[in-house]
Protein backbone atom coordinates (compact mmCIF):
# COMPACT_ATOMS: atom_id res chain seq x y z
CA UNK A 1 0.00 0.00 0.00
CA UNK A 2 2.71 2.09 0.74
CA UNK A 3 4.53 1.52 -2.86
CA UNK A 4 1.43 2.83 -4.18
CA UNK A 5 0.94 6.04 -2.30
CA UNK A 6 4.81 6.65 -3.59
CA UNK A 7 4.13 5.65 -6.80
CA UNK A 8 1.02 8.12 -7.14
CA UNK A 9 3.16 10.92 -5.83
CA UNK A 10 5.34 10.72 -7.81
CA UNK A 11 3.55 10.44 -10.85
CA UNK A 12 1.85 13.80 -9.23
CA UNK A 13 5.18 15.28 -9.34
CA UNK A 14 6.07 14.56 -13.14
CA UNK A 15 2.72 16.08 -14.33
CA UNK A 16 3.59 19.27 -12.23
CA UNK A 17 6.60 19.51 -13.91
CA UNK A 18 5.39 18.73 -17.05
CA UNK A 19 2.94 21.46 -16.31
CA UNK A 20 5.29 24.13 -15.62
CA UNK A 21 7.43 23.67 -18.24
CA UNK A 22 4.70 23.98 -20.90
CA UNK A 23 3.60 27.15 -19.21
CA UNK A 24 7.40 28.24 -19.33
CA UNK A 25 7.66 27.46 -22.93
CA UNK A 26 4.89 29.64 -23.79
CA UNK A 27 5.58 32.30 -22.20
CA UNK A 28 9.01 32.40 -23.74
CA UNK A 29 7.11 32.18 -27.07
CA UNK A 30 4.85 35.08 -26.13
CA UNK A 31 8.06 37.26 -25.06
CA UNK A 32 9.97 35.93 -28.22
CA UNK A 33 6.63 37.42 -30.25
CA UNK A 34 6.46 40.75 -28.27
CA UNK A 35 9.82 40.76 -28.57
CA UNK A 36 9.66 40.35 -32.77
CA UNK A 37 6.58 42.85 -32.93
CA UNK A 38 9.10 45.08 -30.51
CA UNK A 39 11.39 44.98 -33.16
CA UNK A 40 9.19 45.14 -36.08
CA UNK A 41 7.97 48.22 -35.05
CA UNK A 42 11.53 49.22 -34.07
CA UNK A 43 12.09 48.57 -38.15
CA UNK A 44 9.11 50.71 -39.13
CA UNK A 45 9.76 53.21 -36.87
CA UNK A 46 13.09 53.46 -38.86
CA UNK A 47 11.82 53.08 -41.89
CA UNK A 48 9.51 55.76 -41.38
CA UNK A 49 12.74 58.17 -40.69
CA UNK A 50 13.96 56.81 -43.87
CA UNK A 51 10.41 57.88 -45.21
CA UNK A 52 10.78 61.46 -43.67
CA UNK A 53 13.68 61.49 -46.76
CA UNK A 54 12.02 65.11 -48.02
CA UNK A 55 13.21 66.48 -44.83
CA UNK A 56 16.46 64.85 -45.60
CA UNK A 57 16.63 65.67 -49.17
CA UNK A 58 16.04 69.23 -48.08
CA UNK A 59 19.05 69.68 -45.72
CA UNK A 60 21.07 67.99 -47.86
CA UNK A 61 19.75 70.63 -50.48
CA UNK A 62 21.07 73.23 -47.80
CA UNK A 63 24.31 71.71 -47.79
CA UNK A 64 24.53 71.81 -51.57
CA UNK A 65 23.66 75.04 -51.25
CA UNK A 66 26.00 75.84 -48.78
CA UNK A 67 28.67 74.45 -50.65
CA UNK A 68 27.65 76.48 -53.59
CA UNK A 69 28.13 79.36 -51.66
CA UNK A 70 31.80 78.19 -50.20
CA UNK A 71 33.03 77.31 -53.98
CA UNK A 72 31.75 81.46 -55.01
CA UNK A 73 33.49 82.52 -51.47
CA UNK A 74 36.57 80.59 -53.42
CA UNK A 75 35.92 81.99 -56.63
CA UNK A 76 35.92 85.31 -55.11
CA UNK A 77 39.06 84.47 -53.22
CA UNK A 78 40.71 83.11 -56.74
CA UNK A 79 39.48 86.67 -58.20
CA UNK A 80 41.26 88.60 -54.65
CA UNK A 81 44.68 86.25 -55.56
CA UNK A 82 44.78 87.77 -59.02
CA UNK A 83 44.53 90.99 -58.46
CA UNK A 84 47.38 90.36 -55.78
CA UNK A 85 49.22 88.42 -58.36
CA UNK A 86 49.61 92.23 -60.08
CA UNK A 87 52.31 92.40 -57.76
CA UNK A 88 55.83 90.48 -57.79
CA UNK A 89 57.75 89.07 -55.03
CA UNK A 90 60.15 92.25 -55.44
CA UNK A 91 57.58 94.17 -54.91
CA UNK A 92 57.48 95.94 -58.12
CA UNK A 93 54.03 94.97 -59.39
CA UNK A 94 51.59 97.65 -60.56
CA UNK A 95 53.75 100.66 -59.55
CA UNK A 96 56.85 99.22 -61.63
CA UNK A 97 56.96 101.53 -64.75
CA UNK A 98 58.33 100.52 -67.93
CA UNK A 99 61.64 102.03 -68.66
CA UNK A 100 62.20 103.70 -65.46
CA UNK A 101 64.30 103.04 -61.90
CA UNK A 102 65.36 104.93 -58.67
CA UNK A 103 68.62 105.03 -57.70
CA UNK A 104 69.72 106.29 -54.20
CA UNK A 105 71.93 109.33 -54.67
CA UNK A 106 75.15 107.54 -52.55
CA UNK A 107 74.82 104.37 -54.66
CA UNK A 108 74.64 106.78 -58.13
CA UNK A 109 77.69 108.29 -56.87
CA UNK A 110 79.65 105.10 -55.94
CA UNK A 111 78.85 103.90 -59.56
CA UNK A 112 80.13 106.65 -61.14
CA UNK A 113 77.04 107.95 -62.21
CA UNK A 114 77.38 111.52 -63.38
CA UNK A 115 74.17 114.00 -63.70
CA UNK A 116 74.77 117.34 -65.81
CA UNK A 117 71.97 120.19 -66.85
CA UNK A 118 70.71 119.80 -70.72
CA UNK A 119 71.62 123.00 -72.00
CA UNK A 120 72.75 124.92 -75.46
CA UNK A 121 76.38 124.92 -77.21
CA UNK A 122 78.19 124.52 -80.10
CA UNK A 123 79.20 121.23 -82.12
CA UNK A 124 82.38 121.02 -83.92
CA UNK A 125 82.80 119.73 -87.38
CA UNK A 126 86.10 118.39 -87.02
CA UNK A 127 89.19 117.07 -89.38
CA UNK A 128 91.22 114.20 -88.10
CA UNK A 129 94.61 114.60 -88.94
CA UNK A 130 97.92 111.94 -87.44
CA UNK A 131 101.25 113.25 -86.07
CA UNK A 132 103.99 112.66 -83.99
CA UNK A 133 105.68 114.52 -80.95
CA UNK A 134 108.78 116.50 -82.32
CA UNK A 135 111.37 118.51 -80.85
CA UNK A 136 110.53 122.47 -80.69
CA UNK A 137 113.43 123.63 -82.86
CA UNK A 138 112.46 127.15 -81.10
CA UNK A 139 113.88 125.63 -77.92
CA UNK A 140 117.15 123.79 -78.55
CA UNK A 141 120.84 124.73 -78.64
CA UNK A 142 124.22 123.21 -80.03
CA UNK A 143 126.96 123.96 -77.67
CA UNK A 144 130.82 124.59 -78.85
CA UNK A 145 133.56 125.16 -77.72
CA UNK A 146 134.96 128.50 -78.48
CA UNK A 147 138.45 127.55 -79.01
CA UNK A 148 140.50 124.35 -80.38
CA UNK A 149 142.03 122.69 -77.85
CA UNK A 150 141.49 119.65 -75.75
CA UNK A 151 139.00 118.49 -73.61
CA UNK A 152 140.08 118.66 -69.67
CA UNK A 153 136.78 117.45 -68.05
CA UNK A 154 133.00 116.78 -68.68
CA UNK A 155 130.92 118.02 -65.72
CA UNK A 156 127.21 116.53 -66.82
CA UNK A 157 125.74 113.51 -68.18
CA UNK A 158 123.38 112.57 -71.27
CA UNK A 159 119.55 113.32 -70.10
CA UNK A 160 120.93 115.51 -67.23
CA UNK A 161 118.49 118.86 -66.21
CA UNK A 162 120.63 121.75 -66.52
CA UNK A 163 119.97 125.46 -65.98
CA UNK A 164 121.65 129.03 -68.39
CA UNK A 165 124.98 129.32 -67.39
CA UNK A 166 125.80 125.82 -65.62
CA UNK A 167 129.50 124.75 -66.46
CA UNK A 168 129.02 121.74 -68.92
CA UNK A 169 132.95 120.91 -69.40
CA UNK A 170 136.37 122.40 -69.16
CA UNK A 171 138.72 122.82 -72.25
CA UNK A 172 142.84 123.94 -72.67
CA UNK A 173 142.83 126.22 -75.46
CA UNK A 174 146.15 125.37 -77.77
CA UNK A 175 146.76 128.69 -78.33
CA UNK A 176 146.82 130.31 -74.76
CA UNK A 177 147.01 126.91 -72.78
CA UNK A 178 144.61 128.55 -70.70
CA UNK A 179 141.78 126.36 -69.48
CA UNK A 180 138.34 127.64 -70.12
CA UNK A 181 134.66 126.87 -69.28
CA UNK A 182 132.20 125.50 -71.76
CA UNK A 183 128.62 126.39 -69.88
CA UNK A 184 124.93 126.14 -71.02
CA UNK A 185 123.28 128.29 -73.00
CA UNK A 186 119.74 127.99 -72.02
CA UNK A 187 117.82 125.93 -69.35
CA UNK A 188 116.99 122.37 -70.22
CA UNK A 189 118.07 118.32 -70.89
CA UNK A 190 121.09 117.36 -71.90
CA UNK A 191 119.85 115.47 -75.22
CA UNK A 192 123.64 114.25 -77.02
CA UNK A 193 126.74 114.36 -75.35
CA UNK A 194 129.25 114.21 -77.84
CA UNK A 195 132.39 114.82 -76.31
CA UNK A 196 134.74 112.92 -73.66
CA UNK A 197 138.07 113.70 -71.32
CA UNK A 198 141.07 114.23 -74.30
CA UNK A 199 139.00 114.81 -76.98
CA UNK A 200 139.85 117.65 -79.46
CA UNK A 201 137.00 120.16 -79.69
CA UNK A 202 135.96 121.03 -83.43
CA UNK A 203 133.35 123.09 -85.38
CA UNK A 204 130.85 119.40 -83.92
CA UNK A 205 128.38 120.02 -81.17
CA UNK A 206 129.74 119.06 -77.78
CA UNK A 207 126.41 118.74 -76.59
CA UNK A 208 122.81 119.48 -77.27
CA UNK A 209 120.41 121.25 -75.10
CA UNK A 210 116.63 120.91 -75.29
CA UNK A 211 114.07 122.56 -73.37
CA UNK A 212 111.04 119.82 -73.00
CA UNK A 213 108.57 122.05 -71.12
CA UNK A 214 107.02 122.98 -74.55
CA UNK A 215 107.03 119.99 -77.36
CA UNK A 216 105.64 120.32 -81.36
CA UNK A 217 103.07 117.84 -82.78
CA UNK A 218 103.94 117.42 -86.07
CA UNK A 219 100.41 116.70 -88.07
CA UNK A 220 100.49 115.50 -91.99
CA UNK A 221 97.84 116.86 -94.21
CA UNK A 222 96.38 115.24 -97.08
CA UNK A 223 95.49 117.25 -99.85
CA UNK A 224 91.73 116.96 -100.07
CA UNK A 225 91.90 118.81 -96.32
CA UNK A 226 94.22 121.45 -97.32
CA UNK A 227 91.64 124.16 -97.77
CA UNK A 228 90.47 123.38 -94.57
CA UNK A 229 92.99 123.34 -92.23
CA UNK A 230 94.04 126.95 -91.03
CA UNK A 231 96.64 128.37 -88.58
CA UNK A 232 94.96 129.29 -85.50
CA UNK A 233 92.26 126.42 -85.20
CA UNK A 234 91.63 124.91 -82.57
CA UNK A 235 93.07 121.39 -82.48
CA UNK A 236 92.71 118.84 -79.99
CA UNK A 237 95.41 116.09 -79.18
CA UNK A 238 95.66 113.10 -77.72
CA UNK A 239 97.66 109.97 -77.73
CA UNK A 240 96.90 106.24 -78.92
CA UNK A 241 96.69 103.25 -77.01
CA UNK A 242 94.84 102.57 -73.52
CA UNK A 243 96.44 105.01 -71.44
CA UNK A 244 95.10 108.16 -73.05
CA UNK A 245 96.71 111.72 -72.85
CA UNK A 246 94.70 114.49 -74.37
CA UNK A 247 94.82 118.39 -74.41
CA UNK A 248 93.73 121.21 -76.47
CA UNK A 249 95.81 123.78 -78.56
CA UNK A 250 95.89 125.85 -81.56
CA UNK A 251 97.88 125.40 -85.18
CA UNK A 252 100.99 127.53 -84.51
CA UNK A 253 102.34 126.78 -88.19
CA UNK A 254 101.42 125.43 -91.73
CA UNK A 255 105.07 124.79 -92.84
CA UNK A 256 105.57 126.61 -96.53
CA UNK A 257 107.12 122.77 -97.52
CA UNK A 258 105.67 119.31 -98.19
CA UNK A 259 107.01 116.26 -96.56
CA UNK A 260 108.77 114.36 -99.59
CA UNK A 261 108.28 110.60 -98.72
CA UNK A 262 104.31 111.51 -97.76
CA UNK A 263 103.29 114.07 -100.64
CA UNK A 264 101.38 115.72 -97.23
CA UNK A 265 101.66 119.00 -96.01
CA UNK A 266 102.54 119.65 -92.45
CA UNK A 267 100.68 121.44 -89.34
CA UNK A 268 102.49 122.14 -86.19
CA UNK A 269 101.11 122.55 -82.72
CA UNK A 270 102.99 123.33 -80.11
CA UNK A 271 101.98 121.83 -76.56
CA UNK A 272 102.80 122.53 -72.90
CA UNK A 273 105.22 120.05 -71.45
CA UNK A 274 105.81 120.70 -68.10
CA UNK A 275 104.75 117.57 -66.57
CA UNK A 276 106.68 115.89 -69.10
CA UNK A 277 103.29 113.80 -70.96
CA UNK A 278 104.37 114.50 -74.41
CA UNK A 279 107.71 112.55 -75.18
CA UNK A 280 109.59 113.05 -78.65
CA UNK A 281 108.14 109.96 -81.03
CA UNK A 282 105.48 109.43 -79.64
CA UNK A 283 102.41 108.80 -81.98
CA UNK A 284 99.12 110.88 -82.01
CA UNK A 285 96.20 112.12 -83.35
CA UNK A 286 94.46 115.86 -83.54
CA UNK A 287 90.91 116.64 -83.91
CA UNK A 288 91.08 120.06 -85.71
CA UNK A 289 87.63 122.07 -85.38
CA UNK A 290 87.34 123.26 -89.24
CA UNK A 291 83.83 125.06 -88.30
CA UNK A 292 81.24 125.54 -85.88
CA UNK A 293 77.20 125.34 -85.32
CA UNK A 294 75.05 126.60 -82.33
CA UNK A 295 72.76 123.54 -80.90
CA UNK A 296 69.56 124.78 -78.36
CA UNK A 297 70.15 121.70 -76.66
CA UNK A 298 73.97 119.72 -76.43
CA UNK A 299 74.45 116.40 -74.55
CA UNK A 300 78.26 114.31 -74.11
CA UNK A 301 78.71 111.61 -76.12
CA UNK A 302 78.73 108.93 -73.26
CA UNK A 303 75.06 109.91 -72.54
CA UNK A 304 73.68 108.26 -75.24
CA UNK A 305 72.10 104.52 -74.82
CA UNK A 306 70.25 102.53 -77.14
CA UNK A 307 67.16 100.57 -75.78
CA UNK A 308 63.97 98.86 -77.26
CA UNK A 309 65.60 99.86 -80.96
CA UNK A 310 65.57 103.64 -80.15
CA UNK A 311 68.09 105.64 -79.19
CA UNK A 312 67.47 107.35 -75.75
CA UNK A 313 68.79 109.31 -72.83
CA UNK A 314 68.37 108.77 -68.95
CA UNK A 315 66.48 111.66 -67.49
CA UNK A 316 66.76 112.02 -63.61
CA UNK A 317 64.08 113.64 -60.84
CA UNK A 318 64.03 112.83 -57.36
CA UNK A 319 66.50 109.55 -57.43
CA UNK A 320 64.22 108.40 -60.11
CA UNK A 321 65.83 107.67 -63.61
CA UNK A 322 63.42 107.86 -66.94
CA UNK A 323 64.49 106.48 -70.69
CA UNK A 324 63.71 108.96 -72.65
CA UNK A 325 63.72 108.45 -76.76
CA UNK A 326 65.41 111.43 -78.71
CA UNK A 327 66.15 112.56 -81.90
CA UNK A 328 70.12 113.55 -82.58
CA UNK A 329 71.25 115.92 -85.15
CA UNK A 330 74.92 117.06 -85.59
CA UNK A 331 77.86 115.65 -83.73
CA UNK A 332 81.65 115.78 -83.23
CA UNK A 333 83.72 113.74 -81.23
CA UNK A 334 82.89 115.26 -77.98
CA UNK A 335 78.96 116.28 -77.97
CA UNK A 336 75.87 115.75 -79.93
CA UNK A 337 72.88 117.45 -80.68
CA UNK A 338 69.85 116.82 -79.53
CA UNK A 339 66.67 118.05 -81.95
CA UNK A 340 63.76 116.83 -79.54
CA UNK A 341 62.83 114.70 -76.74
CA UNK A 342 64.81 116.47 -74.19
CA UNK A 343 64.34 120.28 -72.26
CA UNK A 344 66.86 122.47 -71.46
CA UNK A 345 67.31 122.69 -67.72
CA UNK A 346 66.50 119.17 -67.53
CA UNK A 347 68.97 116.89 -65.49
CA UNK A 348 70.58 113.84 -67.48
CA UNK A 349 72.86 111.37 -67.17
CA UNK A 350 76.19 111.88 -68.41
CA UNK A 351 78.28 109.75 -67.71
CA UNK A 352 77.65 106.29 -66.64
CA UNK A 353 74.38 106.27 -68.75
CA UNK A 354 75.41 102.33 -69.44
CA UNK A 355 74.98 101.80 -65.42
CA UNK A 356 71.51 103.03 -65.12
CA UNK A 357 70.68 101.41 -68.43
CA UNK A 358 71.38 97.56 -66.88
CA UNK A 359 69.86 98.41 -63.73
CA UNK A 360 66.30 99.28 -65.82
CA UNK A 361 66.89 96.35 -67.66
CA UNK A 362 67.48 94.41 -64.47
CA UNK A 363 64.08 95.90 -62.87
CA UNK A 364 62.14 95.32 -65.96
CA UNK A 365 63.17 91.31 -65.77
CA UNK A 366 62.28 91.23 -62.01
CA UNK A 367 58.88 92.50 -62.96
CA UNK A 368 58.32 89.65 -65.70
CA UNK A 369 59.33 87.51 -63.41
Amino acid sequence: MKKIILTILALLSLGGFYLYTQSSHTEDVHDHSEHKEESHESHEGHGHDEDDGDDHSDDHGKDGDSHDEHGHESHEDEDSHDDHGHKDEHGHGDEHEEGKTEIEPEHAKQAGVVLSKAQGGTISQNVSLTGQIILNSNRSADVKARFTGAVKSVKVELGQKVTKGQVLATVESNESLQVFNVTAPISGTILKRNTNIGNLTSDDPMFTIVDLSKVWAKFHIFPKDTNQIKEGQSVKVHTLGNVEKEATSTIKMLLPTADALSQTYIAIVELDNENSDWRPGMTVEGDVAVSQQNATIIVSESAIQTMEDQTVVFVESNNSYEMRPVKTGKTDNENIEIVSGLNEGESYVSQGSFIVKADILKSGAAHEH
